[in-house]
C-alpha cells in the first residue's frame, strides 16, 4: 500500500500509564516520520473517550505508540477491535499476556524458553525463605509495569521488604526474580525477522528508567560482539519466545547471557519505545532500516482488521 491508500491514521500516544512521558516522545517521533512519508497522520492523546471515538472520526487505521497499562495490555486493542479498526502490533490476547511478566514467564517455561526462576510475593512473604529459594541478589518489580518503573535490585535480605513496598506502589502483584550474573542484550522483532542484537552496558548498577531514557553514558553495542553463529542462534530463540506469546508485527525482547553463555529471557515488550534513546530504532539502523522506514513497516502491519 502507498501513503494515500493507508487513509487517515491515528497515532495514539500519551495515555494514562506511568510511562506517559515516554509515550509522548514516541508518538511525536512516529507522527513526524509518517508525515514525512506523506501519510495523513494525526496525533491523538489517548483516553477512554478518545479511543472509543476514533471510528466516528473517519480514521482508517491506528498506530499504537502507547506504553504500559491501558495501551500495551490489551485494553486499547480491545476497544479498536470493537470498532473494526486495524492497528499496529500484537493483538488483544498477546498484549495482555506480555504485559504480565509472571504469566509471560509461565508461557516461556512451558515452551522451553529459558527464563530466570521467580515467584510472586504476597504481602505476608518471609524474606529469609525467598532468599533461600532464589538466592541473592534479586530483582523485585511490579508484574505489570514497563521501563523498569518500580524495580529494585536487592543485595540483602533485610532490603527485600522495602523493595516490595516500592514495587507495590505500582501493582499489587509483585514479582521477585533471581539475578543473572552476565551481560544484557535486547532483540527487536520486525514482521517476522529478528534484527541485529544490541548489547546494553549501563553505568548504573542495572538498566533502570534513568539509564533507559535520560542517561547519556549508557553504551549500546551493535554489532553486539558475539560470534555470528551464536547471534543467529539467539535470534532464532528470540523469535521462538516472541511466537510463544502469540505476538505479531513488532516488539522487543530483553534477555541476559550468563557467564556460561546460557540465555535467560526477562520480558517481551509489544509496544517498545520509539524515542531518541530507544533500542528498536538502533537495531533497525544496524539492519539498514532508517527511522522513517521502520515506522512505515510497522504501519504496514496494520492493513487488516483483527478477527
Amino acid at each position: 500500500m502507498n501513503a494515500a491508500e493507508m487513509g487517515k491514521v491515528a497515532v495514539l500516544y500519551g495515555g494514562w500509564s506511568a510511562e506517559r512521558e515516554v509515550s509522548l516522545q514516541s508518538g511525536q517521533a512516529v507522527h513526524a516520520a509518517l508525515r514525512r512519508r506523506q501519510v495523513d497522520a494525526h496525533l491523538v492523546d489517548a483516553s477512554p473517550a478518545t479511543v472509543l471515538g476514533l471510528a466516528g472520526q473517519d480514521f482508517a487505521r491506528v498506530f499504537i505508540a502507547l506504553h504500559g497499562r491501558g495501551g500495551e495490555d490489551g485494553q486499547v486493542q480491545a476497544a479498536l477491535e470493537l470498532q473494526a479498526l486495524p492497528y499496529t502490533g500484537s493483538g488483544l490476547a498477546a498484549s495482555a499476556l506480555a504485559m504480565n511478566k509472571a504469566m509471560t514467564k509461565a508461557v516461556w517455561q512451558a515452551a522451553g524458553v529459558p527464563t530466570p526462576p521467580s515467584r510472586l510475593l504476597g504481602a505476608d512473604f518471609v524474606a529469609a525463605r525467598v532468599v533461600e529459594e532464589l538466592g541473592l541478589p534479586l530483582f523485585v518489580k511490579p508484574a505489570t509495569e514497563g521501563s523498569s518503573i518500580g524495580m529494585s535490585k536487592v543485595l540483602r535480605a533485610e532490603d527485600l521488604m522495602a523493595a516490595h513496598q516500592e514495587a507495590a506502589r505500582f501493582d499489587a502483584r509483585v514479582l521477585v526474580e533471581r539475578f543473572i550474573d552476565g551481560q544484557e542484550y535486547t532483540a527487536a522483532v520486525l514482521n517476522g525477522r529478528a534484527l541485529p542484537l544490541i548489547r546494553v552496558e549501563p553505568r548504573a548498577s542495572f538498566y533502570d528508567y534513568h539509564a533507559k531514557y535520560q542517561a547519556e553514558d549508557t553504551a549500546y553495542l551493535c554489532p553486539c560482539g558475539l560470534p555470528p553463529g551464536q547471534e543467529r542462534a539467539l535470534q532464532a530463540l528470540c523469535l521462538q519466545a516472541f511466537d510463544a506469546c502469540g505476538a505479531s508485527g513488532w516488539g522487543r525482547l530483553d534477555f541476559f547471557l550468563d557467564r556460561q553463555g546460557q540465555p535467560w529471557f526477562l520480558e517481551l515488550n509489544t509496544v517498545p519505545g520509539l524515542t531518541s534513546h530507544s533500542l528498536v530504532p538502533k537495531a533497525a539502523s544496524a539492519a539498514g532500516i532508517d527511522f522513517d522506514e521502520l515506522v512505515w513497516q510497522i504501519l504496514q502491519s496494520s492493513t487488516e482488521p483483527r478477527s
